[in-house]
């Protein structure tokens, strides 16, 4: 009975110290994700679709707070209805991952915003925060399109992200008061509970909670120590509660990257007009894929709404908080 005891306690012993391992590692790489490369391929597929929306694009350059530099795309639709939307791209992607939606609403009149995040693509910055540094530069963002746009009061800009650029379009209109509406695909509710999801294997977030919960432990200290954040205030939960910004937030039931518990509770906590999309057979950021006509449907009648209630002040920048 001893000796059982005896190797079960080692057995544990020997698990804690492997996943204390795989969560110094985890770490390194939440805030250090794959780049993908802005490739020929990429920009020829880009503008192929501004061919047949019959837009033009123009590289778009904005120095974001403390620095780096932002590279992207200004894209104009051939039949302008006055207002932008900022696109905001998954980790490890680049703005070519927006094309499909850049399309959709040039098509319907939108100019739109196509950048690469800090870390990603073609842009600088020594790291990705998942919004906690983001939310900054797309204030950056704004104010460098209102300057070389001269766009007037009257104008709306909307945002709409996936994932990733879900969380960061989120928390971005938690701080920037000239985002008038938000459509988010995908997002995770704050960075510690997407962690549970990730360290318990996509399969359960229980699973990352208990056995496996060392390694998200782990690895979120370690990338709250190089980040200088706290994981739960990494959070479109607590933006979505702060400013009562419209949302359209839209998931797959099938998404086991970041499943739909986290849209439902950015929902819940949602102060603004608010709808929900949950897509039936579909995984992680496939709604338009699934259903692209009942997509398009809803996300343009989603902005046709938020274009008829009160206008933002586009020119008048917020005071920074």
């Amino acid at each position: 009975m001893r000796t059982a005891l005896r190797i079960a306690g080692i057995l544990v012993l020997v698990q804690l110290a492997g996943e204390t391992l795989a969560g110094e590692g985890i770490g390194s790489g939440i805030l250090h994700p794959a780049r993908r490369a802005l490739t020929p391929e990429l920009v020829a597929q880009a503008d192929q679709a501004f061919t047949r929306a019959g837009a033009m694009r123009e590289d778009f350059i904005v120095t974001a707070p403390g620095g780096a530099r932002l590279r992207g795309w200004k894209v104009r639709a051939a039949h302008p209805n006055g207002d932008w939307v900022l696109l905001f791209h998954g980790v490890s992607d680049n703005r070519a991952g927006m094309i499909g939606q850049a399309e959709m609403l040039l098509r319907h009149g939108y100019c739109v915003v196509m950048m690469d995040a800090r870390g990603s693509g073609e842009s600088e910055g020594p790291m990705v925060t998942y919004g906690w540094l983001e939310r900054n530069d797309t204030r950056a963002i704004v104010d460098a399109l209102v300057a070389t746009e001269g766009l007037p009061a009257s104008t709306n800009i909307f945002a709409s992200g996936e994932s990733m650029g879900a969380a960061v379009a989120l928390q971005s209109a938690g701080v920037e008061l000239r985002i008038a509406a938000v459509v988010a695909e995908s997002a995770f509710r704050n960075l510690r509970e997407v962690s549970y999801d990730y360290a318990g294997l996509r399969m359960s977030p229980m699973l990352g909670k208990t056995l496996l919960r060392p390694v998200a432990m782990v690895g979120l200290r370690n990338a709250e120590r190089e980040g200088g954040f706290r994981a739960e205030d990494v959070s479109p939960e607590l933006a979505v509660a702060a400013r009562a910004f419209p949302v359209l937030l839209i998931c797959g039931l099938d998404d086991h990257n970041i499943p739909p518990r986290h849209t439902r509770a950015i929902y819940a906590a949602a102060k603004g007009p608010k709808e929900m999309w949950l897509v039936p057979g579909a995984g992680h950021t496939q709604a338009q894929g699934r259903a692209p006509e009942e997509f398009e449907r809803r996300v343009t009648s989603f902005f046709a709404r938020a274009r008829a209630r009160e206008a933002p002040h586009a020119g008048n920048p917020p005071a920074s908080p």
